[in-house]
């Protein structure tokens, strides 16, 4: 996949993402599902609507030129990881917002997220930043700061600091591990690894929906209720994972990473336009600066891209 279609599936699935923060909010409202019952159903919901996908792209890829076959235990490894992996992410992520609040929470978790997949780059994949790409990551993390804290009045414990901190560690996980593996060919059909790494994320996160209570219960339309557990599935789950696994293949680490970083700025935008919230200095200037690291990092990975290309053909050339 050329590079620029990479940076375009992660700039998609960060919007997307950014839209689930809404779903979920008029969710709470509507009814009285928790936060690990409704990342179950997420889940549930995004493997049944893949299934129902892959054959048609089975069927589509077989009038194509099929790719090499990854080795199954290889495969198993890869799935099981990604899916532990996201399972990580959300759960330490939704304690954590219950621990500190939503902006630590959030804060910690997307600020700490770029820093280490940063690190962890270099030291498995030796890719650099450079300059450039240290400004973009810093000014990255100053919009998110002054986007989820501007408002004040957040509260900062320990506890739920910790909890962000092993989020992003999770999530850093699944992004070097789908980075390195894409690097050689080797990330397999994004489509597949996301219906496998769902399943796994169910089967963790059944026995604590359990206890939430998976069935939820609600005084308005259930029709409304299962809409917006429909659209969750779909648009924020199965579409935006699978565009997120293609993207984070052909990308570097640490600009997929930033460019994630859209999320907020939906989630920001949907709060205002929809939801009524108040737009403030703050949410202006961190949108400001997170759109501006975004857009120098997607331009410095596109010619990066285009100069690697120019020099392998020079190269096969001679």
């Amino acid at each position: 996949m050329p590079v620029r279609h990479g940076l375009l599936y992660l700039v998609v699935a960060g919007v997307a993402w950014g839209t689930a923060g809404a779903a979920a909010a008029l969710l709470y409202r509507a009814s009285d599902l928790g936060p690990v019952a409704l990342s179950f159903w997420r889940y549930v919901g995004g493997i049944a609507l893949l299934l129902a996908f892959l054959p048609l792209r089975a069927a589509r890829r077989g009038r194509t030129v099929s790719a090499p076959r990854e080795p199954r235990r290889r495969r198993v490894a890869r799935t099981v990881a990604t899916g532990l992996g996201l399972t990580l992410f959300q759960t330490a992520y939704f304690a954590a917002v219950q621990a500190t609040g939503l902006a630590v929470g959030t804060v910690v978790t997307l600020g700490a997220g770029p820093v280490l997949i940063a690190l962890g780059a270099r030291l498995t994949m030796d890719e650099r930043l450079g300059r450039g790409g240290l400004a973009a990551v810093l000014g990255a993390l100053a919009g998110l700061v002054v986007l989820c804290l501007g408002g004040g009045g957040a509260t900062v414990r320990p506890l739920g600091v910790g909890l962000a901190l092993l989020s992003a560690s999770g999530y850093a996980a699944v992004t070097l591990l789908t980075r390195w593996m894409g690097r050689d060919g080797g990330g397999g059909d994004p489509y597949t690894t996301t219906t496998w790494a769902f399943g796994v994320g169910a089967v963790c996160l059944l026995p604590l929906g359990l206890a939430e209570g998976l069935l939820p219960r609600t005084a308005v339309d259930p029709l409304w209720v299962l809409t917006l557990l429909a659209y969750t599935a779909a648009v924020p789950t199965a579409l935006a994972y699978a565009l997120y696994f293609a993207g984070a293949a052909v990308v570097r680490a640490a600009t997929a990473s930033v460019i994630m970083l859209i999320e907020p700025v939906s989630a920001a935008v949907i709060a205002v336009v929809l939801l009524g919230e108040r737009l403030t200095a703050a949410t202006v200037l961190g949108t400001a600066l997170l759109l501006a690291a975004v857009a120098g990092l997607a331009v410095a990975e596109a010619r990066s891209s285009a100069g690697e290309r120019r020099t392998a053909r020079a190269v096969a050339g001679a």
